[in-house]
């Protein structure tokens, strides 16, 4: 009950309708931020840019959704990239196989989201392809069940070669898996279900499947995947996890299930990096390849969220961004100071008082490499030919000055101004 003018009322429950309505919110937002994206800002920017777009919002899938195991409950999984693997054959031996069976053929057949203006906005292609990332996301997560069960027994490294282990295995699976992949709708017709699983283009790729992948879904994906880390983080559930990753014996003790939780934690990881998977399939320019699905992937999906801090979401998610972004930045490299600045005035409201330090080892670090950067074209040196330097430098740089990450454990609108002061509240009884 709360106290208002000196007399004790009870409070109003709020309408069933408002309730829906609020919770519906943030999805409708979701929808309406992918919207804009693909019909604002994707004719601006044209092709490489829109392909760049689309690769922030997968790889922002792909580092939430591994906070949750690495972040939330303190494991270390190094086999992200097996569970993306498993959901993208999946979805794209779906669509394609399911494709030839309904259209006789493995063209697109989407419709004004998916790229096709021409076939109305929603068709039977695009549900086809929604589906078939929604089956490589289920695929996943039973895949992150059957790992997630070693978790109950290993922590730490050990948990990290099992990881390890999976994904390399899941590579060579689909590395023998048979190349020659039909491309005749008679051909198809004659094949079993298992003949298509066992078709997937081997070490050669899988071919041919059809790119439905635009902002639009990428975009709805991530921030459907970004609301459900939040709603995560903030339940019992997140903070069951959280005690896990803090000391696992109190925890049990105060009556959270280990192994539940454990095994939670990798099923819904592992299933939002099949839906990545399946994006990543069906997107124009994209080869599905296993060399490309191995343990670097998983070591770039690791470093996006040790750089974004351990179980900050939106430090992961602006990790992915800003990984994703640079290496294409670093094929003509700017000059370094606009982004030095930047950076040393982020690190001045975010440390506050104790950012000095950093801001100053920022600003030495900027004046060094605009050194570099002149001497380099004073004496003729193509930097782009170092890019993959410049990009290790930067991550060196970035940890030594923020080793725990951008945000820690916080997120980033804990470190507003107001963000920490508490309103005057009423007396509540």
């Amino acid at each position: 009950m709360t106290r208002v003018d000196a007399k004790w009322v009870a409070p109003r429950p709020a309408a069933a309708g408002t309730t829906w309505l609020y919770s519906l919110l943030p999805l409708l937002a979701a929808i309406v931020l992918a919207a804009a994206l693909h019909f604002g800002l994707q004719p601006a920017i044209g092709p490489f840019r829109t392909n760049v777009l689309m690769n922030i919002g997968i790889n922002v899938i792909l580092a939430v959704s591994l906070n949750i195991v690495n972040g939330f409950t303190g494991q270390f999984s190094i086999g992200h990239a097996g569970f993306m693997a498993v959901g993208g054959y999946t979805a794209a031996a779906i669509t394609y196989y399911t494709s030839f069976r309904v259209w006789g053929d493995a063209l697109m057949h989407g419709g004004v989201l998916s790229g096709v203006p021409a076939n109305g906005w929603l068709t039977a292609g695009d549900a086809l392809f929604v589906g078939s990332c929604l089956a490589g996301g289920l695929v996943a997560a039973v895949a992150g069940y059957l790992v997630g069960l070693p978790s109950l027994r290993l922590r730490g490294d050990y948990l990290a070669i099992v990881t390890l282990g999976f994904g390399e295995i899941v590579r060579v699976l689909l590395q023998q898996s048979d190349s020659d992949i039909p491309y005749l709708a008679a051909d198809v017709q004659r094949m079993s279900v298992w003949q298509m699983a066992r078709h997937l283009g081997g070490s050669l790729g899988f071919s041919g499947v059809p790119f439905y992948t635009t902002p639009f879904w990428v975009w709805l994906f991530a921030a459907v995947t970004l609301l459900v880390a939040f709603r995560v983080k903030r339940s019992s559930y997140g903070r069951a996890f959280l005690s896990i990753r803090e000391d696992e014996t109190a925890a049990e003790a105060m009556g959270v299930a280990l192994t539940r939780f454990k095994v939670r934690a990798f099923v819904l990881a592992a299933f939002f990096a099949g839906i990545a998977g399946g994006l990543f399939a069906h997107e124009i320019g994209t080869a599905l390849n296993p060399r490309e699905l191995g343990f670097m992937k998983s070591f770039d999906i690791v470093i996006m969220v040790v750089l974004g801090g351990m179980g900050s979401i939106s430090g992961a998610a602006l990790a992915a961004a800003i990984l994703t972004i640079l290496p294409e930045v670093l094929r003509s490299p700017p000059h370094v100071w606009p982004l030095g600045l930047v950076a040393i005035v982020f690190v001045l409201v975010v440390r506050r008082r104790a950012g000095g330090r950093a801001a100053l080892t920022l600003a030495a670090v900027t004046v060094a490499l605009e050194a570099v950067r002149a001497v380099a074209l004073w004496q003729g040196v193509n930097l782009a030919d170092y890019r993959m330097v410049l990009y290790a430098l930067s991550l060196v740089v970035m940890m030594i000055v923020r080793p725990q990450g951008l945000f820690g454990v916080h997120e980033i609108w804990d470190y507003r101004p107001l963000g920490r002061r508490r309103a005057a509240t009423v007396a509540v009884g």
